[in-house]
């Protein structure tokens, strides 16, 4: 093993029982703990259809080049499944002792079928023969009826089915309806797991048999799309096709219910291609995506106090005067910081206005990941539909966003929108949007660069920061970086941005070099999702051996150690968590900057290498001291010493800091409360 690096994918899992940790945190009300549950379900969902299946297939392939950190395939799914462990014996701890019976103090109580009085049966097996019954499919496994195939994700009940008249026994397996809520309401205050509801009445199911044996299972599956660009003659239709054989992709986890018998669990296994290690017996409830139904619960007592977003100053006043967003951007450029800044207000209505304004002559755009309703989509496909020149870059292989996006692009192209599948080899992760306006005296290009995804329902939630501006270096820039991605344009020299894969990387190295030169008075700062690209890390290593100063908050993977004498004594990193996940990617160099001033940057970028070498990135410099003044201020917030926050140990560990026994102060209320004492505006924080 190399001691210098982190496993990236045990470090993910640190990341995981990160969020799970905020669901045992006492100041933060009850409904919002039991979501952070669920959040971590779905986390480590998508880790086993992603990152453990592609580690399974690398073993498959007998690929055995380690990682940085030393471990190969195999000896990573081997310490991911004794890590997985720990992870859902600890949420079952959490939800049995702390979570369940406080939901139950609450007048939300989770009861199981033997809880129940003999009212409340009768009452529930209306409900079944009425409600479900009827949509219920048994499969019975037999020399006629191969083994089902079971989809990805989907709740399942297992049964060994024997006939009492000849003694044979078969396997049976019962799918939950997904149309049915998970959680069946008994009344205001008790609700029962659809499963429990099902295996209560198998009998109905099988007339005649007995049932020896019954079990919930859920089956994790591949979910990576397998596209071959370079052979593929329509890349819209290949992801169509993949996205309909992801169903059938390879099984990677089989959870269980605890008490199911070895028979039954040999079985499975084995119809399933699985190795005993892809086991997880479970003693509590299968799937705690269920909390998402209780979270839904108009209980406003149980949840965190709203904190209305702020329409932005500048573009505020402007909407007072009657000023469209242009005009406004044409004054100064316009920082904006979601979601304590309303996106609907600044970015929608930028991309609204321009949609509907005639004297704009184009718009073009990245898509990454839009949601299934996007207003955005909907003014552009109404932009094309009155003569604008509009193009869209979709990014097909946006991963679980696959099927949306490959329904916008058939959209757009209905209406005549130029769209765009991004380049052979790179996905296009930039967040970027270009609008050409004649205002008369010329011609100008309008702007937007952003940390996110235009997306209004994850902009609710997601923390991201974007830039307004009619810059015309920016202008030209973009103008190129679009010309490079719809066409064949080998003029991909951009004098402003930092664009990847080509310029990113080089950028980054040579201004962490240029801090290294100054010794002890170095200071670099950054805000990322993730740091695990091996370069980019040895390059901190020598700042901090240099004396610089590197300040680090990461939320989620850190394949670099912080605080390790005599290789990162100078390197600290934290992990700040709350009501927002923190998305947005902040760099900052003390000297950077002319005649060494500091230099801010914000983009779509990860340290990660996809990022750095298998992406189109973008990084803004941000000029206006205005807007470094904020960036100043978020860091500030972020890095302070009494906020609750999770900070990196020499020994690899993640120690929780801040108050014991309260989620305050933390730096996400201090920002809210900062941006709207900015604005005037009477808090009721």
């Amino acid at each position: 093993m190399d001691p210098r690096f982190i496993n990236r994918e045990l470090s993910w899992i640190d990341f995981n029982d990160r969020v799970l940790a905020l669901a045992t945190e006492q100041g933060i009300p009850l409904l919002e703990r039991a979501k952070f549950c669920a959040i971590a379900s779905s986390n480590l969902d998508e880790f086993f259809q992603v990152r453990v299946a592609a580690l399974k297939d690398q073993v498959a392939a007998r690929i055995e080049e380690p990682t940085p950190d030393g471990r190969t395939a195999a000896m990573q799914l081997g310490a991911i499944a004794e890590r997985v462990r720990q992870f859902t014996s600890t949420q079952e701890r959490i939800w049995s002792e702390q979570l369940a019976p406080a939901l139950a103090d609450a007048g939300l109580a989770i009861v199981t079928w033997d809880d129940l009085s003999a009212v409340d049966r009768k009452a529930l097996t209306e409900i079944y023969e009425d409600r479900i019954f009827p949509v219920l499919t048994p499969l019975a496994v037999d020399p006629s009826h191969p083994f089902p195939y079971i989809s990805d994700l989907a709740l399942s009940i297992a049964a060994l089915v024997r006939d009492p008249e000849t003694g044979d026994q078969r396997f049976a397996r019962v799918k939950v309806p997904d149309l049915l809520p998970r959680l069946i309401p008994i009344d205001e205050t008790r609700f029962l797991p659809a499963e429990e509801l099902v295996i209560a009445h198998l009998g109905s199911l099988f007339a005649g048999m007995v049932i020896d044996e019954s079990a919930a299972f859920r089956v994790t599956r591949n979910a990576d799309l397998t596209v071959e660009e370079e052979q593929a003659d329509d890349l819209l239709e290949a992801v169509e096709m993949e996205l309909r054989r992801r169903r059938f992709n390879r099984a990677v986890r089989l959870e269980i219910a605890d008490s199911v018998g070895d028979e039954m669990l040999d079985l499975l296994v084995r119809e399933l291609d699985l190795h005993p290690n892809d086991v997880y017996r479970l003693r509590g409830p299968l799937d705690f995506r269920f909390l998402w139904q209780l979270h839904g619960q108009e209980r406003p007592d149980l949840k965190d106090r709203l904190w209305p977003p702020i329409t932005p100053g500048r573009i505020a006043s402007g909407l007072e005067a009657e000023r469209p967003i242009v005009s406004v951007m044409r004054d100064r450029a316009i920082m904006v910081h979601h979601p304590y800044e309303s996106f609907s207000t600044s970015i929608e209505a930028f991309i609204e206005q321009a949609a509907t304004d005639p004297r704009v002559q184009s718009i073009k755009m990245t898509l990454y990941r839009a949601g299934g309703d996007s207003p955005i989509m909907r003014a552009l496909i109404r932009a094309s539909e009155r003569g604008v020149q509009v193009a869209v870059l979709v990014e097909l292989k946006a991963r679980f966003d696959e099927a949306n996006n490959v329904n916008w692009a058939k959209q757009l192209e209905r209406v005549g929108v130029h769209v765009i599948y991004g380049m052979a080899g790179l996905k296009t992760h930039s967040k970027c949007v270009l609008v050409v306006r004649d205002d008369g005296d010329q011609l100008r290009r309008y702007c937007h660069i952003g940390t996110g995804n235009y997306n209004t329902k994850t902009a609710r939630i997601y923390e991201d920061l974007g830039i307004l501006t009619c810059d015309d270096d920016i202008g030209d820039d973009i103008a190129k970086l679009f010309n490079h991605l719809t066409g064949y344009s080998r003029d991909d020299t951009y004098h402003t941005l930092l664009v990847a894969p080509r310029d990113l990387r080089p950028r980054l190295l040579e201004l962490i070099e240029r801090e290294i030169a100054f010794g002890s008075e170095g200071h670099i700062t950054v805000k990322a999702n993730a740091i695990a690209d091996a370069e980019m890390t040895e390059a901190l290593y020598r700042a901090s051996a240099a004396g610089v100063r590197v300040d680090l908050v990461i939320r989620g993977i850190s394949c670099l150690r912080a605080g390790v004498p005599g290789l990162s004594d100078n390197i600290h990193v934290r992990s700040v968590l709350g009501r927002y996940l923190e998305h947005s990617r902040i760099y900052r160099f003390a000297h950077g900057g002319v005649d060494g001033e500091p230099h801010y940057l914000i983009g779509s970028a990860d340290l990660m290498p996809r990022n750095l070498d298998r992406r189109v990135e973008v990084l803004v410099p941000i000029e206006h001291p205005k807007h470094r003044e904020w960036l100043d201020t978020v860091f500030e917030f972020l890095l302070a010493d009494d906020i609750v926050r999770w900070e990196l140990q020499s020994d690899d560990s993640w120690l929780r800091c801040g108050a014991p026994d309260a989620f305050e102060p933390n730096a996400q209320t201090r920002l809210y409360q900062w941006v709207v004492h900015r604005q005037g505006i009477k808090s009721s924080q």
